[in-house]
């Protein structure tokens, strides 16, 4: 083997292990760049933005002494859908910021407990509090794929049309009750009062 043949084969090789490395550089950079522009990791886009929301009819929460929900409960007030369960850990910590929404009377508060035990979803419940009008068992998580759940928490504002008009990924927090989901809420409310 000649020298220059030696040469070209570690060229290659260098190449070959750099690539992925290069790749990596690539994608880093762009995500830095998505992250530096203001990305909202909660702004996951929802196709059913716009559409009316998914037909369903979920059974109540035994021992949660508040009703189910079903398509009908969203329609003639605006509603903030939320889906939560037991197991998850930020739900545990929007808890207290649910509680403080329920008590707004311009709008209505219900649950869609997600893939949960009846026993663990009270006991979360009893622990955290209820702030929710209504709950709708989702023990299957069949609803949620309807909503286009990705993952729980999610909440979701529903027009008095029975339109959804945002839906907010993540756990909720003061800041972004205030900065993103009270301005999204005006909007619906204010769809309410135009008709």
């Amino acid at each position: 083997m000649s020298a220059v043949d030696d040469k070209g084969g570690r060229a290659r090789m260098r190449l070959i292990y750099l690539a992925p490395l290069a790749l990596f550089a690539v994608l880093a950079a762009v995500f830095l760049m998505r992250l530096e522009a203001g990305g909202d990791p909660s702004a996951i886009p929802s196709a059913l933005v716009g559409h009316p929301a998914p037909t369903f009819d979920l059974p109540s929460l035994d021992g949660a002494e508040v009703p189910g929900l079903k398509r009908a409960d969203l329609d003639g007030k605006v509603t903030l859908v939320n889906v939560f369960a037991s197991w998850c850990v930020p739900c545990r910590e929007e808890a207290p910021v649910l509680e403080v929404l329920a008590k707004d009377d311009r709008f209505r508060l219900v649950g869609i407990n997600y893939k949960d035990t009846a026993a663990n979803a009270r006991r979360f419940l009893g622990d955290f509090g209820n702030p929710y009008a209504a709950i709708g068992v989702d023990a299957k998580g069949r609803s949620a794929i309807d909503w286009g759940v990705y993952g729980v928490p999610e909440t979701f504002v529903v027009g008095a049309d029975g339109i959804i008009r945002y839906k907010y990924v993540g756990p909720l927090s003061d800041e972004a009750v205030a900065r993103t989901l009270m301005p999204e809420i005006d909007k619906a409310l204010g769809n309410q009062a135009g008709g």
